[in-house]
């Protein structure tokens, strides 16, 4: 399936940084907490389920793509805010989408 330019741009891509990471038990599937700086202090919260791959201070620092404009969506007792976005191998395990220079958190993927 075909998509238009405008379609892409609506799409709000960008990099952020992993400040934060913790065990989700409470997840169906096991998953991470994590808080993603976005930059000029906009923090948001997701739900990743990348715990094959990743241990959780493993991940504080990394910067990863993020798709910031899907609504809010209640997982368990947590509030994901952004999808974290990653590459599914064919084991399952899910490899993060990552810049490969630094870039300043907030930076629109196009």
């Amino acid at each position: 399936m075909s998509i238009t330019w405008e379609q892409f741009e609506a799409v709000d891509l960008r990099a952020g940084t992993i400040t934060r990471a913790e065990p989700f038990p409470e997840a169906r599937k096991p998953a991470y907490r994590l808080w993603v700086d976005l930059g000029d202090g906009d923090v948001r919260t997701s739900s990743a389920q990348i715990t094959d791959l990743y241990l959780p201070e493993d991940l504080v620092g990394r910067q990863v793509l993020c798709v910031c404009n899907f609504p809010p969506k209640q997982i368990g007792p947590w509030i994901s805010e952004v999808l974290v976005c990653g590459f599914i191998r064919p084991d399952g395990s899910v490899v993060l989408a990552v810049p490969d220079q630094p870039v300043p958190n907030g930076s629109h993927l196009r």
